[in-house]
């Protein structure tokens, strides 16, 4: 049955560790055409729009705030005050929504950074998908207790509607054995202990705007507050940087990437360090945060540098020094690199990150030309999947 747009809005909530992005979406042309192709890709004729979008910053911090503004740039909501939790923002989200007398979204997508060992496809959220997300807690616990309370109060707000998962390890389900199971017995990668990769659906997203202009040899990077370097071929996933939880590889804003084992089994002994103990140093208080006592922000960390402080230099040359690192492994990887995209917060703003990610790989034959600089897109992408997902009848 053909409904209006305003009837088939999606609404979008991008889920982080101590944020919360979102977005309400409708679909350009015929959203009612049941013989719309249902992959994600479709072309721009049948894309998704923004109708409105925001964010909430500083979750659980002093200095929190909440903007929801038009895609012209109107400010409907503008807040500078302490946010206490992602429900709390929801909560104004759906107030505001509400106040624009704008129809209830048809349904609600959520990004879901890990699923654990059995949720790997993008799916609508049913008891089962909960209590297998329950039971995923260990393998990314900054982000799945506050994606699952998000989820929670989402239904009880728009319980009418469908809910659906979007998994940033979906996209890395193409990496082959080589690069997903660790150098462990055989039975950990059978129990899970694998390689799941994230940022998936920024990476989707980025595979959707080049579309035919993707070359085979390519490398992502998505440089933000969490940050990791994919490798692909023909556009799918056959390397990434982060591994069985998003605190590997490349240093991040206060996670600390990767580390020799041994760095674990001293501070257990030296510090009796417990699991808890160490999930905390590790995902809280390391990575740029760990060099600079503290701060993890970037534009802090390049003002303070550009003022002379050293230990923000250090921190600023060995995140990039990382990524640059990754790149190198990838072009052997590949056999070479036709294409190399930057993404994310840093990667989009931060031109002194960039220039000290690219000087010195000149040698890969990384002209101006090979580099580009692309926004990401999660929030449309999980709006193209929960309206794929919908046409398939999933709802």
């Amino acid at each position: 049955m053909h409904t209006d747009a305003q009837e088939q809005t999606i609404l979008v909530l991008n889920s982080g560790s101590s944020s919360l992005k979102f977005g309400l979406f409708a679909q350009r042309g015929d959203e009612g055409n049941d013989d719309a192709s249902n992959d994600a890709s479709n072309d721009a004729s049948n894309d998704e729009v923004l109708l409105l979008a925001g964010a909430a910053e500083g979750i659980g911090r002093g200095d929190g705030s909440l903007r929801i503004r038009t895609p012209d740039g109107r400010v409907l909501l503008e807040q500078a005050h302490a946010l206490e939790s992602q429900t709390d923002a929801l909560q104004k989200l759906a107030q505001v929504l509400a106040q624009q007398h704008r129809a209830r979204p048809a349904a609600v997508g959520h990004r879901v950074v890990h699923g654990g060992p059995h949720l790997r496809t993008h799916q609508r959220i049913t008891d089962e998908v909960r209590r297998q997300l329950h039971d995923a807690l260990h393998f990314a616990p900054l982000h799945i207790p506050p994606a699952l309370a998000l989820i929670d109060e989402a239904t009880q707000i728009f319980g009418d509607a469908p809910h659906f998962a979007c998994f940033d390890t979906a996209f890395h389900a193409t990496l082959p054995p080589r690069a997903a199971q660790f150098a462990l017995p055989h039975r950990y990668a059978q129990a899970g202990v694998i390689r799941y990769g994230f940022h998936g659906l920024s990476y989707e997203s980025l595979v959707r705007q080049l579309g035919a202009g993707l070359p085979p040899r390519a490398v992502f990077a998505h440089l933000g507050n969490g940050s990791s370097v994919c490798a692909l071929r023909d556009g799918r996933s056959v390397d990434t940087s982060m591994g069985l939880t998003p605190t590997g590889g490349i240093p991040m804003g206060t996670r600390c990437g990767d580390l020799d084992p041994g760095v674990l089994l001293y501070l257990m002994r030296a510090e009796g360090l417990d699991a808890d103990a160490l999930e905390t140093l590790l995902n809280r208080h390391s990575g740029l945060a760990g060099y600079t006592d503290g701060e993890s922000d970037m534009q802090a960390l390049e003002q303070r540098a550009a003022a002379g402080d050293a230990q923000a230099s250090l921190a600023l040359d060995a995140f990039a020094t990382a990524v640059r690192k990754t790149i190198g492994g990838y072009a052997a990887l590949l056999g070479g690199i036709d294409l190399l995209v930057l993404t994310g917060g840093i990667g989009e703003h931060s031109e002194r990150i960039r220039r000290l990610v690219c000087d010195g790989l000149g040698f890969l034959g990384l002209p101006a030309r090979k580099v580009r600089v692309l926004h990401t897109e999660e929030e449309k992408q999980i709006a193209r999947h929960c309206r794929a997902l919908m046409r398939t009848g999933a709802a």
